[in-house]
C-alpha cells in the first residue's frame, strides 16, 4: 500500500500519548517509546529531502512499547468517531503480538479515543481478546460504547496527559490477587 501524504489519523491521540510519555520519562516513572512504522521510500524530494512516496514494508505490531518500573508494556492507540468501535481496526497480527507479550509477563492494552465524548478508554488485552473472539465466532464485529466499563474511562476535559499508568497499576494489582 503506497501513500502520498502524511495522513493525520490518530494524530491527536498520538500527540497526547507522546506528551504523557515524556512526562513519565522526566519523572522516572516509565520509559515508553513510539514504534516506528516500517516503510520503504520510493520517491524523495531532492530539495527538502522528505519522503514523498513510500509503501509499508511489513505489518507493524503496536504503536508503543516500553517499561514501567521494570514491567514491560505495549499498547496500540485508536481513534473512534462513532459510539461503536470497529474491531476491523485491530488486526490479527496485533492480537497475536499482544497475546504473546502478555504470556511473557508484560501488560498489553488499547487506548481508544472517542472524539464525540472526549474520552479515552483503556481496554485491557483480555477484554479486547473477548470482543475479538466474539467477532471471530460470528458475533458482533464492533464494540458498543455501552459495553465498556466505566472504571476504565478517562475523560480528557482539555487535559494535556492521559494518565494510563493509573490503569496499568489496576492491572498489576489484579494480577497480584
Amino acid at each position: 500500500m503506497a501513500w502520498k501524504s502524511r495522513g493525520l489519523r490518530g494524530s491527536f491521540l498520538e500527540e497526547l500519548i507522546n506528551h504523557t510519555n515524556e512526562h513519565y520519562r522526566e519523572r522516572h516513572l516509565a520509559l515508553v517509546q513510539k514504534v516506528p512504522t516500517p516503510i520503504t521510500p520510493i520517491e524523495i524530494d531532492k530539495v527538502s529531502r522528505h519522503i514523498t512516496l513510500a509503501y509499508f514494508d511489513r505489518k507493524s505490531t503496536v504503536d508503543y512499547i516500553g517499561l514501567v518500573q521494570g514491567i514491560p508494556l505495549c499498547f496500540d492507540c485508536k481513534e473512534c468517531a462513532a459510539e461503536t468501535f470497529s474491531l476491523q481496526n485491530v488486526h490479527k497480527h496485533q492480537i497475536e503480538f499482544m497475546r504473546d507479550f502478555e504470556e511473557q509477563g508484560g501488560i498489553a492494552f488499547l487506548l481508544i479515543y472517542y472524539d464525540k465524548k472526549d474520552m479515552v478508554y483503556y481496554m485491557r488485552f483480555r477484554e479486547l481478546a473477548e470482543f475479538y473472539e466474539r467477532a471471530e465466532h460470528g458475533g458482533r464485529k464492533s464494540v458498543r460504547f455501552d459495553e465498556l466499563s466505566e472504571e476504565h474511562m478517562y475523560p480528557l476535559r482539555q487535559s494535556l496527559y492521559i494518565n494510563y499508568l493509573e490503569f496499568v497499576n489496576q492491572d498489576l494489582a489484579q494480577r497480584d490477587t
